[in-house]
């Protein structure tokens, strides 16, 4: 008996802006992306969010905001 589990995190970008202020390691503009993540488990999806994430233009670094 062999038993196949089907996993797997779609991830796709819904929008993207640009943030105030400066990447702090090379001076660039920073760039809000907002993505949209689900988590399917053999097709039928288990967890939605969406999560807005900060990076650098010039040296795409993902930055922290605190």
């Amino acid at each position: 008996m062999c038993l196949v589990f089907v996993c797997g995190e779609d991830e796709r970008v819904v929008s993207r802006q640009q943030a105030p202020g400066s990447c702090p390691y090379c001076g660039g503009m920073i760039q809000a992306v907002d993505v949209d993540s689900r988590w399917n488990f053999c097709f039928v999806p288990l967890y939605h969010k969406t999560k807005r994430r900060h990076y650098c233009t010039m040296c795409s670094r993902k930055l922290v905001v605190k």
